[in-house]
């Protein structure tokens, strides 16, 4: 959530960051009155208790019709004192209700939009010819089904749609991202972690995942658990409630996690395949800092994400996220998209957020710097999406005859191989 007290003092400010996110505006001001409503009865009650505390002492040294007056004029300020106080409550609660639907506040040089508005940054890496070699190239599927590697018709047959088997070489080839992965992150000084895939209420809705994204998050009702999308959940409130000394900072942590989406909103889209699926395993690296390194880390966030895709010799563009498409918790976002040769333009490979403050302040994380103690900021980067990663290694180093060429920081991880050989069938 955001600061109060910024509100207050730059509500304009608010208001252009909904607008830009194409949110209601007019819960700024729903919110401005709320917090007023809160504030004065506040005071209205600390008033109250104040008459309240000076007359109780009054009426032991009084007597006769005195006494009887003060003690009638006490019944009624317990009344208003009782009802200050629920009038307090009252207004409390609808401020929180309010500041939890309000997104965080968009960064002044996010592009403004919705999802098409993105603005590219960068584009790294060369787009193959398959023309120019002589062959055309296959979709995912095909090479995962002549490698052995990727199942869906049974995976749908156990599970559903969306749902898949790795085998052979797939599997070998996840394990082998996982572990080139994670072997980045620790090199770059990240604690490795194994987070849990069920999360209680508390920790979901702190990290902004019940707001605009509820509809993609599955929820075991007769445990009141919800099934992560991201390990950023359990990394984000593995320091809820906690006061953290400036001088651990920064703490980077890579988590390793299923990850569960109901993909609620994508009915019809990349249904071939395993790019878009209702399970999948990632790493994610997060990160908690000082709120004024938080731009730089965004930049160090980003900087690893590319230097994994180097490594993965894939071709690949970033972009800066426009603000109708950035999620409630971020302030700023910068996607890495490898390009797709089948389909024939970049996707989503890597997102990496600034949540600046929005998540510390819901899960009550703090910094204390000497005397002063305040939230600090939190960021997120993906570095492995395992499925989305293996669509682009086959189709991009995919050879003639139905092979793929193993990227070289993948082969000491998978028994030192350098080419996907395809399997009798």
């Amino acid at each position: 959530m955001i600061d109060l007290r910024l509100l207050r003092e730059d509500p304009d400010r608010v208001r252009a960051s909904q607008r830009a996110r194409g949110e209601d505006v007019a819960l700024v001001d729903s919110l401005l009155s709320a917090d007023e409503r809160r504030r004065s009865s506040g005071v209205r009650f600390d008033e109250l208790r104040a008459e309240q505390k000076a007359l109780g002492k009054l009426i032991p040294k009084a007597s006769g019709d005195e006494k009887a007056e003060l003690l009638k004029k006490a019944s009624q300020l317990a009344a208003d004192v009782k009802a200050a106080d629920a009038e307090r409550d009252a207004a409390a609660a609808e401020t929180q209700e309010l500041l939890v639907q309000l997104g965080n506040l968009v960064h002044p040089d996010v592009p403004v939009g919705g999802e098409e508005d993105f603005v590219t940054l960068e584009t790294h890496g060369t787009i193959r010819d398959f023309g120019a070699e002589g062959f055309e190239p296959k979709d995912h599927l095909e090479l995962g089904q002549i490698l052995g590697a990727i199942d869906v018709e049974r995976g749908a047959k156990v599970s559903g749609s969306r749902f898949y088997f790795l085998t052979g070489v797939g599997a070998l080839l996840e394990l082998a991202l996982v572990n080139a992965a994670i072997a980045q992150a620790t090199a770059a000084g990240f604690t490795p972690m194994l987070t849990p895939a069920l999360v209680r209420p508390q920790s979901m809705a702190g990290t902004g995942f019940l707001g605009q994204a509820a509809q993609d998050v599955y929820h075991l009702d007769k445990d009141d658990l919800y099934l992560v999308g991201t390990s950023e959940v359990p990394l984000a409130a593995y320091h809820m409630d906690e006061i953290i000394d400036a001088d651990r900072l920064p703490l980077r942590y890579a988590g390793f996690s299923p990850c569960f989406r109901r993909e609620a909103g994508s009915h019809g889209k990349d249904t071939r395949g395993i790019f878009r699926v209702h399970q999948f395993d990632k790493v994610e690296m997060f990160s908690y800092v000082a709120p004024e390194d938080s731009q730089a880390e965004h930049q160090r966030l980003l900087d690893w994400e590319k230097q994994w895709l180097n490594s993965l010799e894939l071709p690949y563009r970033v972009i800066d996220v426009a603000s109708g498409d950035l999620g409630s918790s971020a302030s700023r976002k910068f996607d890495c998209e490898a390009w797709i040769p089948t389909q024939g333009k970049y996707r989503e490979l890597t997102s990496t957020s600034d949540c600046t403050e929005f998540q510390s302040r819901r899960l009550s994380i703090r910094v204390r710097e000497g005397k002063q103690v305040k939230p600090l900021a939190t960021l997120n980067g993906t570095l492995c999406a395992v499925p989305r990663t293996i669509v682009a290694i086959l189709e991009n180093h995919q050879q003639a005859d139905g092979s793929v060429r193993v990227p070289e920081v993948l082969r000491p991880y998978l028994g030192g191989r350098e080419v996907l050989e395809p399997v009798a069938t």
